[in-house]
């Protein structure tokens, strides 16, 4: 499944991949080369951190999943011990 940026969210990164190369790396780069870098980061390396997220999340999922009686149990037959109590 590749991972795909939308035009706005790649407009709002190119400048911060010119400044960081610019600042950092005294390296000036035009928007296009921008872009091919983060092509390159996108397919490259962007998937270890999906892939985390995608981990992160099936783990929190399972622990969630995992505990459901607890959380939503409701425990039969309590009408007339309810019914008591209110007397």
């Amino acid at each position: 499944m590749a991972i795909e940026l939308s035009k706005e969210d790649t407009q709002s990164i190119l400048p911060s991949i010119i400044q960081y190369m610019r600042e950092e790396l005294e390296v000036e780069l035009s928007e296009m080369r921008a872009g091919f870098l983060l092509k390159y980061f996108m397919e490259e390396i962007a998937p270890f951190a999906y892939n985390k997220g995608v981990r992160d999340a099936e783990q929190y999922m399972q622990e969630k999943v995992g505990d459901l009686t607890g959380v939503v149990y409701e425990a039969p037959l309590n009408y007339w011990k309810k019914k008591k109590k209110g007397k």
